[in-house]
């Protein structure tokens, strides 16, 4: 039995041209679902800090302060961690497109934006130094810089190819609505 109502597909579903109630263009938003290997690695270390958190508890029982204190910040030092993995990938709005990673942010707003294409390249495997060949939405910005905003080998759309797709057009798509690329003179 489908659920559409609980589904973060809705907003992409073809059949349905509606605009939806929160679909605030000024508002970040990502244009794709995280990915399984994202969420169950987020899942797994979530777990882990809740296991953290329980050892700290009884640390804290047995009477070492000392201990549960540092044993707390371990498990807080991981949940945030996780927090900020799952904040990891491609942003847009009506001001720009931010790239989220773990350690750092860059926004580049439309105005900057020369091109965003896909193009055939190595790409990181799940994020790792090993690389493979793949496809990489890059995104060019004013003087001659290259930002990678998307890779099909990502923890969000690794054996997703259809997911990168559809990431790929949307986020095309919010730069043809908002960015200032030249448009062609016809005559």
């Amino acid at each position: 039995m489908p659920l559409p109502f609980l589904t973060a597909d809705r907003a992409f579903d073809a059949n349905d041209q509606v605009a939806l109630p929160f679909d605030d263009h000024d508002q970040w938003r990502r244009p794709y679902r995280p990915g399984s290997w994202r969420v169950g690695a987020a899942a797994l270390s979530l777990l882990l800090a809740s296991f953290v958190l329980l050892a700290a508890v009884i640390i804290a029982a047995a009477g070492s302060v000392g201990g549960a204190s540092a044993t707390f910040g371990i498990a807080g030092v991981v949940i945030a961690a996780t927090l900020r993995a799952l904040r990891m990938g491609t942003w847009v709005s009506r001001a720009g497109v931010r790239r989220v990673g773990f350690l750092s942010t860059v926004t580049v707003p439309w105005a900057k934006v020369t091109s965003v294409r896909t193009v055939q390249q190595p790409v990181r495997w799940l994020g790792l130094p090993r690389t493979v060949q793949g496809q990489a939405l890059v995104l060019g910005r004013q003087g001659g810089e290259q930002l990678v905003l998307l890779t099909d080998h990502s923890a969000d759309f690794l054996s997703r190819v259809e997911a990168f797709d559809r990431a790929a057009d949307t986020v095309e798509a919010w730069n043809a609505e908002y960015g200032t690329a030249p448009v062609a003179a016809t005559r």
